[in-house]
Order: structure tokens, then C-alpha cells, then sequence
């Protein structure tokens, strides 16, 4: 029963063994240690530090593993809607006084073998994590993000740069001189990272409603990120003043995670920390509306989307304001009521508001929020018609009542339970990354976090109150069975993307006005103003030429040339393929399964999606849906079907495509989990009463909101758009999850009520009788001491699937898009483009180039041009190893055509670029910080389950990313960017509004396929 675990529990107790560490009261570098605390079932010891002189806290995380986590975060309360906190979190990142260049951040991307480098503002507090396996790494980026924060230089043109400014719309032609630049060149327009961005995010009418609500649920917390209409408002002096009041020690909390010695953490922390003198914080914790006088309404204007039906596009929402969440158990217990109340199809809520057709979806504030010192509970629904607004409430409070006067079902309790269980003892990769996530909020509030560490005294302490009877109940009765509510309603306005260009306008006239009064003259101001931005061109044209020498880096030799290889063993049972990878797994089995389909035509595979939401959706001949999911929960750690394909990675110009299956459950509970799987896929019955018109549920839910989601990621839609016209497996994956699938998915759930669905549901049966097979290739990841229960469970599933495989008729290669340029268009007030061309299959020595050229160009080119010169919020270069394409992209980005000339020059100048050694050893740092990253057990072996890459080609390729040398970055700019450019065999790709310069050279593929649209527009 302990075998092989001698050895490692060694290791693991040298890391969370208490002994080990201080005792409370004890003096540490500068910091005393306020108190430990042991977590058996998360097997980490936390340790609460306080520093000395300034008062910070700091809290670490002992833990066995390797990928270790710092962040520093700040209480930042904005005091207005200028985004003032989202403003400084960029432009402390731009330079500070040890490291005193032009976007230290940035620049230290390509000199770190980190997993993970971000920054974050979240509605009142501002964080910068990092995440390393290098001790060295972890020592490097500390002391940057330590700096950066506390000693930023925080120079007016970082300001004007990442926050907002006036300046002429194309200042590159006025830097050609000689009369080159038009009028429309020189003419003012706002520019700004943030401010682009945040234009970009007030285009997702999701996160419109969810800001929108926070301001009237939170009346004393401002929009951390910043109103457009506001952040104009913003000056540099109140910047700076804002960072010397919350950049500061004494409003700082520090937190560290891994295996590395805090000792060394705290020595480093303490000689930045040490050099200030202790303040009075921001301790200032604001709490949400009092809704004890009796409910509250608020209406407001949001945009119309133009994909679904007009006369669904209100979103409303009803919630109240819970009790104190440093109450750990009593919070623990809501979130609970939460799911029991609204997670799937089976839930009382579900069935009763979206079952029922009151809407399409839940909102974006639905559920439970704990991260606030008070809870806040909602019940919203988007796609509501305006005459059922007011039906909302009522039907929730009826709902409420109901399942008050019930009670809980213990089984679905206990499955609630089962979930977090299996979230235990699943190890993931990034688990401390997660962990500060989740502590993060709520310690900004005041609340301990060694109480939200604590799980299993919590599940004890819940089952203890749970016991004595009526407890759920009781806090239904509390907090919910009242009409103590918000009512936030968001209404369509055809109006308003027009009436905010209109604001925007105005504004802009107003701001020039008080220059041209400060300047004297409108010529004047113009050329004050066309002055100060081709300075700030001057200044970031400096970027890439300055003096890097003072950032600290790994090398390329810290990288190993030979990485120990997941050993993997295959065997054939029958005619099934098995992977197996043995593995401590804490008492889990991971499964994986594909069947791989032959010649499907395309009217089935765009179908496949749907097909793999309706049998999670429909139940089966002997069992409801919500019986199925009572089940899922209480057995498995869930369960799921869904499309897959992949290039060959000896040959990027074929494909093979099918259907994936997952799963993860206790040992006990694999042939539960086997059968669970067979019920779903063969035994859902299509042919219920209720299948078209719960399928037009789905249809309608997925149609909702999806102008939002491709905002949310617009340049990922416009990659797939433009390499669909390259590759077969680009075009596949493009057909079941881009452009195309989107328009698929909107005109089906814009059919009318009357329409039976019939031709879609005898489509969907189709492919029910050729979705699983004994004809699967199968991976399996478990302890060595599962794997006969595991062999045996499989091959008795096996024996009840199909026997043989679905053929169908051979077909022709799909006919490519023959659009080079092709624009999409969409209520978005930026844009979001990519240009791809066909390159080499994964095998050829001529990728590992490629992928260096992509972060080349990348870190030394198009961050530069598109980012800071260019006002997106970002873009870069990227290279598909197994698909065998190289492409560009640009995110939230103002100036589209800017940016093409950009995409379409980069080849050019990475050939005329003399690159340096340190050039291309960043490259080969950068791409080796996802090579090495660290992975979840479960994913060791899928790299050659589910794209062919072996071991031996893995290893291939490793050798050749170390060996590239600059002539051969210059030959493949050359060979596969530059030519392919001058063949015409580029596809670019480009989605927003639809202006002056996109002119007949383009292809024009109108998203607006609505009936009810189409009719309006005429």
C-alpha cells in the first residue's frame, strides 16, 4: 500500500514540514512571522509574515512543487472612472529606476524561461504575478516586478502612450515629409492603449451589462478599468499622485509559492521594501447598495445584436446583497444554494426560466460572488423579449418558494461535494497560479486566508450545520425569500454604437478647444500636438536599439539540449489502439478516446458542435438529463465529447478529423464513467417530444451574446478565417469553430418557432450512428496499480459499442477560399486582423526557423509597431508548427491599415535585419518557456496521442530550436514570407466596422444573416 512513495513523501515533508520553519514571533530578514498553519488535504503549510519597517504582509505558500509563484499586489480603490488603476498597472511596467528602458516588461518576456508574466487591476486592487521552475529566473523577475512597482519612472510619455492622447491619425506620413501626408493623415483623432482597449472591451455588450450592474450594486466603486468617455479626463499629475498614495509598502500584500527557500525570498523583498518609511494604507473596503428599504430598478440602453433575433435582446437580472463573507462556512453554503439552484439543465432554476423560454441564456452577473466583503446573489437572463421583463421576478421568486418548501435533494449535495474531492486530487501544472487567484479578492477585503485554505474544516463545519436540519433552508429564508432586491435591466438601443461615436465626437471637439485656448491658435495646436506625437514616434523608435544590458536573463545553455522523455507503452486489444501512461495520479484515471472519421461531409461535421451540446442536453430513453447529471457529478469529475483534427505532422497538407472523448473519475469509478459516456452518445433519444425544441435552446443560447465572444477574441476568429484558405485541417477547424460556424449556428436559431428542426435532428441521428465505434484509438493515464481494473473495465465497454466503423464516399479536397483579403463586418469600434501563408509540415528542419522568426518578430518588430506605435492593445507574429502555417494578427486595434502595411513588410525586414546573438537567443528563451512549461500528469503523451508527435520527434525538434542559427531565420523570411507575398499566397483577414477603405478589393462576408435583420435594413 506505500510502495514507492518512501522517497517522495521525504521530499514533500522537507518542504511543508513545519519544524522546519520560524515559530510565530520569530524575526526573519526583516519580517516577523506572524503565524503557520498546516493544509494536510491541499498538502501545503502557509506562513503569515509581516515586514518590520512598513508594515507589508506577506504570505507564502510551502509546497512540493517546482513551479514557483510571486506576485505584489496593491489595494488600489479608484477614485473615478478614468481607469487611473488599469492606466499606471501599464505604465509602472514601462521603465523604473534600476531598470530605466523603454518597457522593461515587454523586454523581459524573451529573456525568461517563466510559464506565466502578467498584470491584473481588478475593481480595487492591482496584482503582477509570475510563475518560474529557474530559482535564478525567479530571482531576476522578482527584482524587476519589485522595481517596476515601487520605483517606476512613470514618464510623461508612457502616460500618453499607454493611457490617452490627442494626436494626428497617421503620424508615420508626416514623417515622410515633402507634402506626403493628406489631410485625413493629420487629422485628430484619441489615441491610447488603454483607452483602445477599453473601447474594445465597451464593444462586448456582456461586459457592458456586467459593468453597468457593478456600478449600481456597488454605487462606491468605480470602474477600475476605465470609461472611454472618462479617461479622457485623466491627467499625468493625478497618475503619479495616485501611485505615490497605493504603490507603497505599507499598502502591499506579497505572495510567494513553490519549493524554493522563503529565506532567499525574503532577503530580496526586504532590500527593496527596506528603503521606505511606513504609511497609512488604503484599507478602505466598500461594500455594496443597502437594499433593507425594499426593492430597486434600474434601466438602462446597451447595443443591439445584430445576429439574433430583435425582438430577444433584453438582458435582466434580480439580486440580492448576502451577508459578510469572512463568515467562511455560511459563504461556502451559498455558493452551494447557488449551484444546487442553476447548475444544469436539471436545476430548478434552469427548467424553470430557460426551459420555459423566458430566455436564452443566464447573465453575466448570474450565481453567486464572494469576492466582495458581502455577498451578492443573481438570477439573470439574456435574450428576454421586452413584455417578459417584469415576468422575471416574479418567476424567480415562485421558483424559490418552491424549492424552499422541498428542500435539497442529499444526492445532489453529496455530488456538489464529489466535485471538489476530485478538484483536490487532480494535481494541475499551474495549481499555485490558481490558489493566489482564488485567495487574491478576498484578502484584499479583510478576509484571513487561512481560512479559505482550509477546505476540509469548512466541508466539516458545513456538514455539521447541515446535520442539525433545515440549514440550507434557513439561509434561503435569510437572505433570499424577500423582496430586498436590484433589478437591473439592460434594453437594446438601435442607437447606440452610433450615439457613442456621436459622444466621442463631441468629446474630442471639447479637448481640442481647450488646446487650441492654451495654444493660442488652431494651427498652433495642431502643430503642437502633431509635434508631440512624432516625438513620442522618435522616442519609441529608440525602443529597439537601446542598451538592454541592465535587465537580467537566463541563457540558452541553462536550457537542457536532452529533455527525459514520457515513457508511454502502446498495446492492441482487439481493434482498439491503447496509450497507456503510468503515472502517480492520486487515486484518478484520465481517459482519452478517439474515433477517427473518414471523407465526413461537410453538412455532418458543421454539425458536430451542436450534436455534442444535445447529448449533454436531451437525456436518454431511461434517463432524464438531470439524473445523467446527478450522476456525472456524484462519479466522475465530468465527461465530455467534442470534435478534434490535426495536420499530419510529416505532411501539414493532410488531416485526419473525429470525435474526442474525455473522462476522469476515482479508480473505483472508471466502468461508471465507460457507461456513462455509451449512454450519452448512443442513447440519446432524439426522437423525445421535447428534442427541437430544446435543440432551439441550445441554438439560441449559443447565438446569443456571440458578437461579444468574438470580441472577446476577435483576432483568434480572424487567424482561423484567414488559414482556413490554406490547410485542410485549417479549413476543418475554421468550419466547426470560426466565422463559418457562427453563421451556421445564428441562422438555425433564427428559424421560427414553427419550424420543427427536422431536417437538423435526422442530420444529428445520422451522426449519432457513426459517433463511437470499436474502432478507437484510446489513451489511458493511472496509477501502474489500476491498470488491470482499468484494461478490464475497457474492454467490457468496448464489447457494447458498434462493431465496425461508418464509411462514406470518397470525396475531392475542399476548394479553398480564393479571397486574398476578405473583411467581416461587425459592430466593433476597433479592429481584429490576421494575414497567414502556408509553410512546412512539423518534421521539416525549416520549422524550428520559422518558430524562432515568429518571436523575433514578435518581440523586436510588432509589439513595437502595432502595440506602441500603432495604439492596438496588441499583435505579433505566430508560427502552427503542426499545421504548417506562419501568420501575423493585431488585437483591439485602431489603425487597421497601419497595421497591414506593417504585416505585409515584416518579412522584408527580417531578412534586412542584421540580428544579433543575443537577438536570437532571446527568440529561443521565449519559445522554450511553453516547451519546458510544466504539465498536468493528465497531459503527459497527449502531444503524441493527438497529433502523431512522438517522443523522437519532440526530441528532433528540441535539438533544431537550439541550433538555428540567423542565416537560416533570414533564408525561411525569405523563402516562405517574402516569396509567398510576391505569389499572392497570403490570405488576410479583417473584422470591425465597415469604413471608406474597405473598397471592392475586398471580399465583403456579411455576418447579418437574420431574417428579421435583413428585413429592417431594407
Amino acid at each position: 500500500m506505500l510502495r514507492g512513495t518512501t522517497a517522495r513523501s521525504a521530499v514533500h515533508r522537507a518542504v511543508t514540514e513545519l519544524s522546519h520553519f520560524p515559530k510565530p514571533g520569530d524575526k526573519l530578514h526583516g519580517f516577523t512571522l506572524l503565524r503557520t498553519k498546516h493544509v494536510p488535504e491541499l498538502e501545503l503549510t502557509a506562513l503569515h509574515l509581516q515586514h518590520d519597517k512598513t508594515g507589508a504582509e506577506h504570505l507564502h505558500i510551502a509546497r512540493d512543487d517546482g513551479n514557483n509563484v510571486f506576485s505584489i499586489g496593491f489595494k488600489t480603490n479608484p477614485p473615478d472612472d478614468t481607469g487611473v488603476p488599469h492606466i499606471l498597472e501599464h505604465t509602472t511596467l514601462c521603465g523604473s529606476e534600476k531598470y530605466p528602458i523603454r518597457d522593461p516588461f515587454f523586454k523581459m518576456l524573451p529573456r525568461t524561461l517563466s510559464n506565466f508574466m502578467n498584470a491584473f487591476t481588478a475593481s480595487d486592487h492591482t496584482f503582477y504575478p509570475f510563475a518560474t521552475t529557474n530559482a535564478q529566473d525567479f530571482k531576476n523577475l522578482m527584482s524587476v516586478y519589485l522595481d517596476a512597482t515601487l520605483r517606476p519612472l512613470l514618464k510623461q510619455s508612457d502616460f500618453t502612450q499607454e493611457g490617452w492622447r490627442i494626436g494626428p491619425e497617421n503620424p508615420q506620413a508626416l514623417v515622410a515629409g515633402d507634402g506626403a501626408a493628406r489631410p485625413e493623415d493629420k487629422k485628430l483623432v484619441f489615441k491610447g492603449v488603454v483607452y483602445n482597449e477599453m473601447k474594445g472591451q465597451m464593444s462586448d455588450a456582456g461586459y457592458l451589462f456586467y459593468i453597468r450592474f457593478q456600478d449600481h450594486i456597488f454605487p462606491d466603486i468605480n470602474n477600475s478599468g476605465g470609461d472611454p468617455q472618462k479617461i479622457t479626463d485623466l491627467t499625468y499629475e493625478q497618475l503619479k499622485q495616485f501611485h505615490a498614495e497605493h504603490y507603497h509598502p505599507s499598502n502591499a500584500k506579497v505572495f510567494t509559492y513553490g519549493d524554493m527557500p522563503l529565506a532567499d525570498h525574503l532577503k530580496e523583498i526586504d532590500a527593496q521594501l527596506g528603503a521606505f518609511e511606513k504609511i497609512r494604507g488604503d484599507v478602505a473596503v466598500h461594500r455594496p447598495i443597502d437594499l433593507s428599504s425594499g426593492p430597486r430598478e434600474v434601466r438602462l440602453l446597451g447595443p443591439v445584436d445584430p445576429l439574433v433575433d430583435q425582438n430577444k435582446q433584453y438582458k435582466t437580472s434580480v439580486s440580492w446583497v448576502l451577508g459578510d463573507t469572512t463568515n467562511i462556512v455560511e459563504s461556502f453554503s451559498l455558493a452551494l444554494i447557488s449551484a444546487l439552484l442553476m447548475d444544469g439543465y436539471g436545476s430548478p432554476l434552469y427548467k424553470g426560466l430557460i426551459d420555459s423560454g423566458l430566455g436564452a441564456d443566464w447573465s453575466p452577473n448570474a450565481g453567486f460572488d464572494g469576492s466582495g466583503r458581502l455577498g451578492i446573489f443573481s438570477i439573470g437572463l439574456t435574450g428576454v423579449q421586452e413584455s417578459d421583463v417584469p415576468k422575471l421576478k416574479v418567476q424567480v421568486q415562485d421558483i424559490l418558494r418552491s424549492v424552499r418548501e422541498k428542500g435539497f435533494d442529499r444526492s445532489k449535495i453529496d455530488g456538489y461535494l464529489h466535485q471538489l474531492e476530485l478538484g483536490l486530487k487532480h494535481k494541475t501544472a499551474n495549481f499555485g497560479m490558481s490558489l493566489l487567484h482564488r485567495l487574491k479578492p478576498k484578502w484584499f477585503t479583510g478576509i484571513d486566508p487561512f481560512d479559505s485554505l482550509a477546505w476540509n474544516d469548512t466541508v466539516a463545519a458545513f456538514e455539521t450545520e447541515f446535520a442539525k436540519g433545515g440549514y440550507l433552508e434557513g439561509l434561503m429564508d435569510k437572505y433570499l425569500l424577500n423582496d430586498n432586491t436590484l433589478t437591473f435591466t439592460m434594453a437594446p438601443s438601435v442607437n447606440f454604437g452610433q450615439d457613442l461615436v456621436q459622444e466621442e465626437e463631441t468629446r474630442l471637439k471639447d479637448k481640442i478647444s481647450q488646446v487650441v485656448e492654451s495654444a493660442g491658435s488652431e494651427e498652433e495646436a495642431q502643430a503642437a500636438l502633431e509635434a508631440r506625437e512624432l516625438q513620442l514616434l522618435a522616442e519609441q523608435g529608440k525602443s529597439n536599439t537601446e542598451d538592454l544590458s541592465c535587465l537580467p536573463s537566463v541563457h540558452v545553455q541553462d536550457i537542457l539540449r536532452q529533455k527525459e522523455p514520457v515513457v508511454l507503452r502502446n498495446e492492441t486489444a482487439g481493434r482498439v489502439k491503447i496509450q497507456w501512461r503510468e503515472a502517480p495520479t492520486n487515486g484518478l484515471t484520465y481517459f482519452r478516446a478517439i474515433n477517427t472519421l473518414e471523407n465526413l461531409p461537410d453538412e455532418l461535421r458543421t454539425l458536430i458542435p451542436l450534436f455534442t451540446d444535445a447529448i449533454m442536453r436531451l437525456g436518454t430513453r431511461d434517463m432524464t438529463m438531470e439524473q445523467l447529471e446527478d450522476l456525472i457529478k456524484l462519479k466522475t469529475g465530468g465527461v465530455s465529447v467534442g470534435y478534434h483534427s490535426t495536420s499530419l505532422p510529416t505532411d501539414f497538407t493532410r488531416a485526419t478529423e473525429g470525435l474526442v472523448f474525455t473522462g476522469m473519475a476515482l479508480d473505483r469509478n472508471v466502468p461508471i464513467m465507460f457507461d456513462l459516456l455509451r449512454k450519452l452518445v448512443l442513447d440519446t433519444n432524439f426522437d423525445s417530444p421535447d428534442a427541437a425544441q430544446q435543440i432551439r435552446q441550445l441554438l439560441q443560447a449559443s447565438a446569443d451574446g456571440v458578437v461579444n465572444d468574438i470580441a472577446s477574441s476577435g483576432h483568434s476568429f480572424a487567424r482561423r478565417a484567414a488559414e482556413a484558405g490554406l490547410t485542410w485541417d485549417a479549413f476543418l477547424k475554421e468550419q466547426v469553430g470560426g466565422l463559418s460556424q457562427v453563421k451556421l449556428i445564428t441562422s438555425l436559431a433564427n428559424r421560427p418557432e414553427s419550424d420543427s428542426l427536422g431536417d437538423v435532428i435526422a442530420k444529428l441521428k445520422q451522426i449519432q450512428q457513426f459517433a463511437l465505434t470499436g474502432n478507437l484509438q484510446v489513451a489511458i493515464t493511472c496509477d501502474g496499480e489500476s491498470v488491470g481494473e482499468n484494461s478490464k473495465a475497457l474492454s467490457d465497454i468496448m464489447a457494447s459499442f458498434p462493431a465496425q466503423p461508418v464509411t462514406f464516399p470518397p470525396r475531392q479536397a475542399p476548394q479553398f477560399s480564393r479571397d486574398i483579403k476578405a473583411f467581416y463586418p461587425l459592430p466593433y469600434q476597433v479592429y481584429y486582423g490576421a494575414l497567414a501563408v502556408p509553410t512546412v509540415s512539423y518534421t521539416s528542419p525549416n520549422g524550428a526557423s520559422l518558430q524562432v522568426l515568429s518571436q523575433l518578430l514578435t518581440h523586436k518588430h510588432l509589439h513595437h509597431e502595432i502595440r506602441e506605435k500603432g495604439g492596438a492593445y496588441g499583435g505579433g507574429a505566430y508560427s502552427r508548427a503542426i499545421d504548417g502555417v506562419f501568420g501575423f494578427y493585431s488585437y483591439r486595434d485602431p489603425n487597421p491599415l497601419n497595421t497591414m502595411t506593417i504585416m505585409r513588410n515584416a518579412g522584408q525586414w527580417a531578412v534586412n535585419k542584421e540580428w544579433s546573438d543575443r537577438d536570437l537567443e532571446d527568440a529561443k528563451i521565449s519559445i522554450f518557456q511553453g516547451v519546458d512549461a510544466p504539465r498536468a500528469v493528465n497531459e503527459e503523451g497527449m502531444g503524441n496521442f493527438l497529433y502523431g508527435v512522438t517522443e523522437e520527434m519532440k526530441q528532433t525538434r528540441r535539438e533544431q530550436l537550439l541550433d538555428v542559427t540567423k542565416d537560416q531565420v533570414r533564408e525561411v523570411a525569405q523563402k516562405y514570407i517574402v516569396e509567398a507575398l510576391d505569389k499572392k499566397s497570403e490570405r488576410l483577414v479583417f473584422l470591425g466596422e465597415k469604413r471608406d477603405w474597405v473598397d471592392s478589393s475586398w471580399a465583403i462576408n456579411e455576418m447579418n444573416i437574420s431574417e428579421t435583420n435583413a428585413d429592417e435594413e431594407e
